[in-house]
């Protein structure tokens, strides 16, 4: 079991980029600092692009997940913003 406890799932599987990473994005923004957020997404673009956008945005990415049905889950932290 993971030493983490997730606060919030947004899923992603529905929606086409850039999307996605906004959906992500706003599910990060309604959690408090040091929560974290559990994305569903689906293999491909997302997988490659919403990891780096988060991290860009500087959160902190705990795991990518392979959910073994085409579909990742990402375990975000949300950081404080400076």
């Amino acid at each position: 079991m993971a030493d983490y406890k997730i606060d919030d799932t947004v899923d992603i599987t529905d929606v086409v980029c850039p999307v996605t990473f906004v959906k992500a994005k706003v599910a990060l923004e309604e959690l408090d600092d040091g929560q974290i957020l559990a994305v569903r997404m689906n293999n491909g673009e997302p997988v490659q692009n919403v990891p780096r956008s988060i991290k860009e945005e500087g959160h902190q990415i705990l795991k990518l997940e392979d959910n073994g049905d085409d579909t990742f889950t990402l375990i975000v932290k949300k950081v404080e913003d400076e």
